[in-house]
């Protein structure tokens, strides 16, 4: 089985076990109030400077642990102070290391808008997240079929969350676009071999229409990246572990913001 797939059947197995122990009635019921939602889109498609997601991990699949010493209210609040326009939170707790509190917990510390980063397979994770205060969801194409995808998008958008659509090729692409996704990001890592090709997200980003906030993600490694990147059309860059795995994650968000924005006409 892929690592993808090992993912997936895991957030099966976890989502089964949440419902069980705590249905949904039990987690509308027992979740404070979120605030008002901060909108993501908008965010991303501010003209004239560069609009990073950075993002809070502390491992993954490919790369084992990143960062284990950092708190999340500390990073997140370095990346606002960096001039993120927002955050991705990975909240997958197996292969991520991630949790529902580092969401709860990142949100609360800034005024950006907040991405749950997950493998979202049961409507049931959308509600969790808008119930922890996220602001959006990453759907991903690979795992989701078209009309999966679109079946999500309707209760993510009545429980007041944007999504973020993730693809990896131009199918994808297509099958995201006819369900109706708005915010397209395009993963240059290859979910099943996990190898990192920037050269997906440069095909891809000239087939995203107009209308679309079109996010580049994974693979990003400098101000060169980001500035070959946005001449393609992107709106904005999702860049996780290049800040993570830097001595302080908003200096170096500072760094990369600073050098591509150099350029910025």
């Amino acid at each position: 089985m892929s690592t993808l797939g090992q993912i997936v059947a895991r957030t099966r197995q976890t989502v089964a076990l949440r419902k069980r122990d705590f249905p949904l009635d039990t987690v509308i019921a027992a979740a404070p109030t979120p605030g008002p939602r901060r909108p993501l889109g908008e965010a991303l498609a501010r003209e004239g400077r560069i609009n990073v997601i950075a993002e809070f991990k502390r491992r993954s699949p490919s790369r084992g642990t990143i960062r284990d010493d950092l708190h999340v209210v500390r990073v997140a609040q370095a990346y606002e102070i960096a001039g993120a326009a927002a955050l991705s939170i990975l909240t997958e707790e197996h292969f991520f290391g991630g949790s529902i509190d580092d969401l709860q917990q990142a949100r609360a510390a800034t005024l950006l808008p907040t991405l749950r980063k997950d493998f979202v397979v049961d409507p049931y994770q959308i509600f969790e997240a808008a119930m922890a205060g996220a602001d959006a969801i990453l759907l991903i194409a690979a795992v989701l079929t078209g009309p999966e995808i679109a079946s999500v998008l309707r209760p993510a958008e009545e429980a007041g969350l944007e999504s973020l659509v993730e693809v990896h090729d131009r199918a994808e692409l297509e099958r995201a676009l006819e369900a109706g996704a708005r915010l397209v990001g395009v993963n240059s890592r290859d979910l099943t071999t996990m190898e990192v090709r920037l050269e997906t997200a440069m095909a891809l980003g000239p087939l995203i229409p107009e209308g679309c906030v079109a996010v580049a993600e994974s693979g990003i490694k400098g101000p060169g990246d980001i500035r070959r990147l946005r001449d393609l059309g992107y709106d904005a860059f999702l860049v996780g572990e290049h800040l993570m795995r830097s001595p302080d994650p908003g200096a170096a968000l500072e760094a990369l913001r600073e050098g591509a924005e150099a350029s910025v006409p």
